[in-house]
Order: structure tokens, then sequence, then C-alpha cells
């Protein structure tokens, strides 16, 4: 890869990635083993047209007002849907550890923000037409996708219920209640890439983590933060 690639892979909490990850010259892994759950969502005419990526921390997976093309599954690493404001801040949307990216854009005739590869991983692509063409002739399938979307849905309420907690720690624990696994919240891509998630400063962020780990409500360990047992704040949200 060149240098313009390099480049966008640092720094990626600090500013938007430069470059678009060129996806049409990308070599497929060689594997073809879908994860269960995108196997079990996905007829079987349209997993032959998966292809799989190997993707490093920075890669941009399209750009803001880009024409939709396709549509990644992650199978492994991070990527978060982000838009930077006039001030030049960074606004993550929607962080993704396995599972659908872009599905919201579909139908519509540009990428509404943009995707950036947080944690290195492997993703999969989806071409649109055939998707498309599949929910119109293929019954079974339009209803698991309206499922998977109902259930998206639910996390972005849950997303909406978090941003509207006045408290830099009641956001947190709530998404360590609504998003952790087991009271555990991966940190893959880091601490500030986090509270841009949150809506919070990452000294605000830094600070309450702190304070928390002082009172034993949580733990921060190994690339994650950990619930504590008894974490009473956390239990009630569970």
């Amino acid at each position: 890869m060149g240098e313009g690639s390099k480049q966008s892979r640092y720094a990626i909490v600090a500013k938007p990635a430069t470059l678009t990850y060129d996806i049409d010259h990308m070599t497929p892994l060689t594997t073809h083993t879908l994860p269960p759950a995108l196997a079990q969502l996905l007829p079987t005419e349209l997993q032959g047209t998966c292809t799989w990526l190997d993707l490093q921390r920075g890669d941009r997976l399209f750009a803001q007002r880009q024409k939709p093309q396709r549509i990644f599954y992650v199978a492994s690493g991070e990527v978060v849907l982000q838009r930077v404001s006039v001030q030049g801040e960074q606004h993550v949307l929607q962080r993704v550890r396995q599972g659908l990216v872009a599905e919201a854009s579909l139908q519509s005739p540009s990428y509404h923000c943009e995707a950036v590869v947080t944690s290195a991983g492997r993703l999969i692509a989806l071409p649109i037409g055939p998707i498309m063409q599949a929910l119109v002739t293929d019954p079974a399938f339009a209803m698991a996708w309206i499922t998977m979307q109902s259930q998206a849905l639910k996390r972005l309420r849950a997303q909406c219920e978090r941003l509207s907690l006045k408290r830099v720690g009641d956001r947190l624990l709530h998404l360590l209640a609504t998003e952790g696994q087991d009271g555990r919240l991966p940190l893959k891509a880091g601490l500030k890439s986090l509270s841009a998630e949150l809506g919070v400063s990452h000294e605000a962020l830094y600070r309450t983590i702190a304070k928390l780990e002082q009172q034993g409500v949580l733990q921060r360990s190994e690339g994650q933060l950990c619930a504590l047992p008894s974490a009473p704040r956390l239990a009630s949200l569970l």
C-alpha cells in the first residue's frame, strides 16, 4: 500500500481518515466460511457474492456522500460510523464489532456518514444489487431482513436513551449494560474513540473511569472495561 494509506491509519481518533480503501483492488482472503449469523441470514445465492477483506486500523470503507455500492459485515475487528462537525469534532454514530455496517444505506443515494476501521480485522463485502433483488423475490429473506432491522432499531433507541443521561458515569454504565457481554466491554479502539461514542470529552471519561474504579464499580484491564459483581448501579441497569 502507498504512503497515503499509511497516513490515513494514524491518529484515527483525532481526525477522520483521509483515504477510502480501494476495495475493488483488495485481495480476498482464502477462507470462504461465513460467520454463522450471516450464513443464516443470506440465501445461498447471495453467499456466493460475498468477498472477504483483510483491513487495517485507519482504513476507510467509504466516505460521506459517496454512492453506496456495498454493505459490510464485521467478522472481527471494529468499525465505527462517524461524522465530523463543522468545528472538526468527531461524532461516533455507531460502533460495530460484529454485524452489518451501512445496511441503512441500502436504498440511499449516498452514505450519510463515513465508516472507518478502528481495530484491524476481517470484513465481508456484500454488493447491494443482489441484495435488493433477493428482497423482492425471496419472502423468507425479506422477513429475516426486517427482523434484523428491528433489532438494529432497538439498539438505536438504547443509544438515544444513553445520550439523554446527563452524567458521564451513567452513560458509561448504560453502555456496559446494553452493549457489553457478561459485564465486559472491549476497548480495541481506545478510550478516545469511546468518549466520542458517549458524547463526552476524553478527559471527562478518564476521570469517570478512575472514580468508578476507586468506588469498586468497574475495573479497566487487558483492553476492556469490566463491571465488578458487587456493582449495585450496574446491576440495576442489567
